[in-house]
Order: structure tokens, then sequence, then C-alpha cells
């Protein structure tokens, strides 16, 4: 059974709501790039942006699994940085001659 779409504000949470968006086709053409190399049709990439930005679960309304799937998911697209040499971190190298 499909959920018939209704207007914003109707106050009926158990039908869904359709949303119509104005996208440059520059922008349109960023999302379906993002959506096809996740492999999703734009409007399922899109429904997931969404969700992310509600609220999660409690963390005990998932699994450890699942939330470590979850944040690998989260991080997937970050850029991949080397860790920092002990130099690097080093209170000396921090603070100089002042530390």
């Amino acid at each position: 059974m499909e959920a018939r779409p209704r207007k914003y504000g109707s106050g009926k949470e158990d039908e869904a709501l359709t949303i119509t968006l104005e996208l440059s086709p520059e922008l349109e053409a960023g999302l379906s790039r993002l959506a096809e190399a996740r492999g999703l049709p734009l409007p399922d990439y899109l429904r997931r942006i969404l969700e992310e930005q509600l609220p999660t679960r409690t963390a005990s309304g998932l699994s450890a699994a699942e939330r470590a799937a979850a944040w690998r998911e989260s991080v997937r697209d970050l850029p991949h940085t080397p860790p920092l040499s002990d130099e690097a971190i080093s209170r000396e190298s921090i603070y100089g001659e002042r530390g």
C-alpha cells in the first residue's frame, strides 16, 4: 500500500509528504553524481540526506554493528589523511621555546 502525498502542515503524520524542489542544473548534476557514486537513485539519495538531519535513535536502539556501520558510512567520503608523526605532535614542536 502506497501512502498518498499530503500537503505540508496537514497534521496527518501517517501519510507521506511529497516535496517539489527547484534545483539549478548544476546542483542537480552534482547531486546526481553523488547519488550515482553511492549506487542510489537521486530521490533515495536526497531522502537519505534529509534523514541524516534528524536526531538519531538512542544508542540503545542500535546494535554495536549498526552504530559502526552508520559511522563508516558517515565518514566514507572524507579525505584519507595519514596520522601525524610523533614529532609533529610533540610538545616541543607545538610550543617551541615557550614550552
